[in-house]
């Protein structure tokens, strides 16, 4: 407590921290009365952080998708946090903070369960020690960043940000937005915007080139013409980005409620043949392409209702074609139905856990639901029940019900397992006792017209050996 006491009273006249600099640009600053944002609606941590720091003499402001979403009326997920103040000022201030990252140093700082991400202004790559900023940052030959924390104004960490809409500080005391690059307006246009030159842009970090698609589907945006402009030219820019970095960016877009909109928006951009190894998956399955984008609608409609959604499962539709592919060369080679089944299954895990960057934990899950597809024929005996009763019968089942409406299996099926779920035991004995009663009838008319074709062969040999 003295400590944070003597480092509020030192500081309490020193508008920013030594080690950045001030702003040099004014602006534009938007009162309440315009943009309808209160304190109230930001969490209790970040409010915390923000006073808490400006009390300390230090700037503050809640930033980036929080300020954003607040303006297009949605509820935001997370609030961070932008301060003139070093990560070691912030962490000397709260005794519940810890400095994280390497690429970007943060401050995460904890309020009880919570936890509130905060940053220091980030100064432009372009200056060096000459300009009295500590620099720390390196790229690589094709100019993305490979690690950066060079400290600066309000103004320069404004315009190291991908997208105006995203340069927006809400200062949650005074209930001001404070906008230098003219991002209310974009907001209020809905339009996505780059900052600066879009090229460089995505030089430094070209997993932009997927966020700006991402970005405009989830906030129902038009991407700017000259934003958009050089996404076809530097796609190939991908190949340098690691392929973990590249699954987590996909999985967030396919994850995003707009997964549809996205993949569509990617293709006519031509990021896929080669670029983006998941993309090449949705897109190049003809005989899977409503089955695909079946799945993916169904995942938009489960991420916007709140509902949970499974990567595992969601990665089993994506390459369940390919499965289905291999599985049919090898029954057509002579392999029996189920072994079959499971070599294929490790085939295209084998070849795409390398292309793609899925992580190992998907495909226990993936595996159990492709497994269980031939199990919802067998409609006999004991079996239903078992299959009941199987941990990942319910992903397996919504995975069947995808299969019927693509067309791919009869609807009878899917109609015939929603029935048997609901039935009492008794209605489940007679559902079985009927299915098997059908299924002798259509074996023994099976068996008389085979002997009356028999018959008929007979007969026609007869007849002409006596010709």
């Amino acid at each position: 407590m003295i400590r944070k006491l003597l480092h509020r009273v030192f500081n309490r006249n020193t508008p920013a921290s030594t080690s950045t600099r001030s702003s040099s640009a004014v602006p534009h600053v938007i009162r309440r009365e315009q943009h309808g944002i209160t304190r109230d609606h930001i969490n209790s941590c970040a409010l915390k952080v923000t006073s808490t720091l400006q009390e300390a003499g230090y700037s503050a402001f809640v930033v980036g998708g929080a300020a954003r979403d607040l303006l297009l009326g949605l509820v935001p997920k997370d609030f961070d946090v932008a301060t003139n103040a070093t990560p070691e000022e912030v962490r000397a201030i709260f005794r519940r903070s810890r400095i994280i990252g390497r690429r970007f140093r943060l401050v995460h700082v904890m309020c009880g369960a919570e936890t509130v991400e905060v940053s220091t202004f980030r100064g432009s790559t372009s200056v060096g020690e000459e300009d009295g900023i500590t620099a720390d940052t390196h790229a690589d030959e094709h100019g993305r960043l490979l690690r950066d924390n060079i400290f600066g104004s309000q103004e320069e960490d404004a315009r190291r940000r991908d997208f105006t809409v995203n340069a927006l500080f809400f200062d949650p005391v005074h209930e001001e937005i404070w906008d230098y690059l003219s991002g209310y307006e974009d907001i209020k246009a809905r339009r996505l915007r780059v900052i600066g030159d879009p090229v460089r842009r995505y030089r430094e970090d070209p997993v932009r080139m997927l966020r700006v698609v991402r970005l405009a589907a989830k906030l129902d945006m038009q991407i700017d013409p000259d934003s958009a402009a050089p996404i076809g030219d530097l796609a190939p820019l991908l190949r340098n980005v690691p392929p973990s970095r590249l699954f987590d960016e996909m999985l967030k877009l396919l994850l995003s409620g707009h997964a549809l909109a996205c993949v569509i928006d990617l293709r006519s951009r031509g990021l896929h043949h080669g670029l983006l190894p998941m993309l090449d998956v949705i897109l190049e399955q003809p005989l899977g392409e409503r089955f695909i984008t079946l799945a993916l609608k169904n995942t938009d409609e489960r991420v916007r209702q709140e509902k949970p959604v499974s990567p595992g499962f969601l990665f089993a539709a994506l390459l369940w074609h390919e499965v289905i592919a291999a599985w049919n060369i090898r029954q057509t080679a002579g392999e029996k139905l189920i072994p079959a089944l499971h070599q294929a299954m490790d085939d295209v895990l084998a070849v795409q856990n390398g292309n793609l960057a899925i992580p190992r934990r998907y495909d226990a899950v993936m595996k159990e639901i492709w497994a269980m597809q031939p199990r919802f024929t067998g409609r006999s005996g004991r079996r239903p029940f078992r299959l009941l009763e199987h941990p990942r019968f319910r992903a397996a089942y919504d995975f069947m019900l995808l299969r019927c409406e693509s067309g791919e299996v009869d609807e009878e099926l899917g109609n015939w397992w929603k029935a048997f779920q609901h039935a009492s035991t008794r209605e489940r004995e007679d559902m079985l006792l009927k299915d098997e009663t059908q299924k002798k009838r259509r074996r023994s008319r099976s068996r008389r017209k085979s002997t009356a074709t028999d018959k008929d062969s007979t007969s026609n040999a007869v007849t002409d050996e006596q010709e």
